[in-house]
């Protein structure tokens, strides 16, 4: 992760204008002050007529508007850094959500990743575009102001001195605090933002559950927290601008004070030195409130970067193989060894699950709902990180291979298979290959039995269906995740419970074409109805999360209790 510094760095030029800008309106600022102390000396002491002090009313009016237009310079570049690192920010957010493993995409919720690229990215903009530029300028005018103080009048130098390093050590004692506390605001904001993002998508089920009530609560538990953490933000603010402005009230009061006694008591003091010292030293004082002020969100703003800097942290990754060692002539070997996976504390467990899937067998996992089945199904699928053992595929861990490596060279078919919004043939090609062509996307439909169906259809492969296969029954959706597989020819294909809710004719059908794809692969399969898997090769049974059996159909049926149990309840006999 790139820390804000460093993105500031990276844009040397705009930094350039900004310290340039700010070296001309220190310089505008010294002009503007003396040549109004100038005016006024030579009117009300000297006499002078509008005609004598008309050139120094034309100077400073140029000092004035070159102060505004440098100001306005060092805006303008402080903005566009701050829209070139949000870019980059927002760009690397982007990357990390699309790239990360399948694991660390399913965790968090869709809308605090929204917050986080949304609103967190913008928390740092005050940094790029009002903490850096002011930075500068009260790194550099205030310097130049006093440099110039000292030479009129040192005693007023002296006294800046001695009260102007309260302000800075004030600003780090304020913004130690604030760091913490708008970090805690933009938690909670992510929190209150993946909140209500999931109750808005789950809206319809919470009514129908009648949960909307407690969700309701939710929400506006979550909502005052961010209130809450907001206002301690606001309040750490307010305080910060309150000591700034007591300090530099007490600094002018005795620039003030010592001035007078000069001027009056000792009379050593020229009026118009006075009145620049009266007159300068407000401006240093102010660029020094202006730095507290963009201290505060500077720090609001490196809380919004540590967020961003954790949610873009490597993770040390392990060493990974190459294509090479997936075998694409053959499917590859898989062995869980004492593979152990949980939930959570006291949820559900897979235990101690070891066995061996070799090339071109046809495995199916049984067992009563709730046993384990898709949840082993997502642990050979690499979905889901072992807690304990492991799954080696090709005399290798499964966790070394590149995940892309592992996904080429697999198919996973779920009960209820995600189409998205598009056309058919545009629905078969994201299965497979990029360069697929049209006659081997027909092909594929063809192999899956859903061509005459598509072929039917007035706009053929080219019929728009909605969001989530709105338009196709649930076994058409089956067929065209089938087809992807024929697309892609992987190594591996999971099914998992492909059949379920499915009429007896579409069962058929993806029974063919499963029986196809295991010509050239590895099929696994998640079994539901018993008789789709008497002829599969082997056998996974599995009883409360643990691995009670391998072997054949017949075998379990003369050896498992608990199998046989379930084969005469789905038959319709006696248990």
């Amino acid at each position: 992760m790139v820390g804000l510094m460093e993105l500031v760095k990276e844009q040397k030029g705009k930094l350039a204008i900004i310290v340039l800008s700010a070296i001309l309106s220190g310089v505008a600022i010294i002009a503007q002050g003396y040549l109004f102390v100038t005016i006024v000396d030579r009117v009300f002491l000297q006499g002078n007529s509008f005609y004598q002090v008309a050139p120094y009313l034309l100077w400073l009016i140029i000092a004035l508007f070159a102060r505004i237009l440098f100001t306005y310079f060092s805006g303008r570049s402080g903005i566009k850094m701050a829209t070139t690192a949000k870019g980059y920010l927002r760009k690397s957010l982007l990357h990390k959500f699309s790239t990360s493993p399948m694991q660390a995409s399913l965790e968090g919720q869709s809308g605090e990743k929204v917050s986080v690229m949304m609103d967190t990215v913008d928390e740092t903009d005050r940094y790029f575009s009002s903490y850096i530029p002011q930075v500068v300028q009260s790194s550099i005018i205030p310097i130049m102001i006093l440099i110039f103080i000292f030479i009129e009048h040192a005693a007023t130098g002296v006294i800046i001195l001695v009260t102007a390093p309260f302000i800075p050590l004030f600003m780090v004692l304020i913004g130690i605090r604030t760091k913490d506390k708008s970090l805690e605001q933009v938690d909670k904001m992510a929190a209150f933002s993946g909140k209500f993002l999931d109750t808005l998508q789950g809206l319809t089920t919470l009514k129908l559950l009648g949960r909307s009530k407690q969700q309701k609560e939710i929400i506006e538990r979550s909502s005052l927290d961010f209130r809450d953490a907001t206002m301690v933000v606001l309040k750490t603010a307010f305080v910060n601008s309150l000591v700034l402005e007591f300090i530099s009230m007490l600094s002018m009061g005795l620039i003030a004070l010592e001035i007078a006694i000069r001027m009056i008591v000792f009379q050593d003091l020229s009026f118009f030195t006075g009145f620049l010292m009266l007159i300068l030293a407000p401006e240093f004082f102010a660029k020094l409130k202006e730095l507290g002020s963009a201290f505060h969100s500077g720090r609001e703003s490196m809380g919004a970067a540590q967020k961003l800097e954790n949610e873009l942290a490597d993770i040390a990754k392990p060493v990974t193989f190459g294509k090479e060692d997936l075998n694409t002539d053959a499917p590859p070997e898989i062995k869980l060894v004492s593979a152990h996976f949980s939930y959570g504390e006291d949820a559900f467990t897979l235990k101690n699950v070891s066995a061996i899937i070799r090339p071109y067998e046809q495995v199916a996992i049984v067992g009563k709902t709730g046993s384990g089945k898709s949840t082993l199904l997502h642990v050979i699928a690499g979905l889901v990180s072992l807690s304990e053992g492991e799954v080696i595929v090709n005399g290798k861990s499964l966790s070394n291979y590149k995940e892309k490596d592992w996904f080429d060279q697999l198919s996973y078919i779920s009960q209820d298979p995600y189409l998205f919004s598009g056309t058919i043939a545009e629905n078969i090609a994201i299965g497979g290959r990029s360069d697929a062509t049209r006659e081997e996307i027909e092909s594929a439909a063809e192999k899956a039995g859903i061509s005459e169906l598509v072929e039917s259809l007035e706009q053929g492969y080219d019929t728009p269906i909605g969001e989530a296969g709105r338009g196709l029954s649930g076994g058409e959706k089956q067929r065209v995740a089938i087809a992807r597989a024929f697309l892609k020819r992987p190594s591996v294909i999971l099914f998992d419970e492909p059949t379920t809710g499915l009429d007896l004719q579409t069962e058929r059908i993806l029974q063919s074409s499963i029986q196809e794809l295991s010509n050239d692969s590895t099929v696994i399969t998640v079994a539901h109805r018993l008789h789709t898997i008497r002829n599969a090769d082997k056998l996974l049974f599995l009883e409360n999360g643990e691995l009670q059996a391998i072997g054949s159909h017949d075998d379990l049926l003369e050896s498992v209790v608990a199998y046989r149990n379930m084969e005469s309840v789905q038959q319709g006999g006696p248990m």
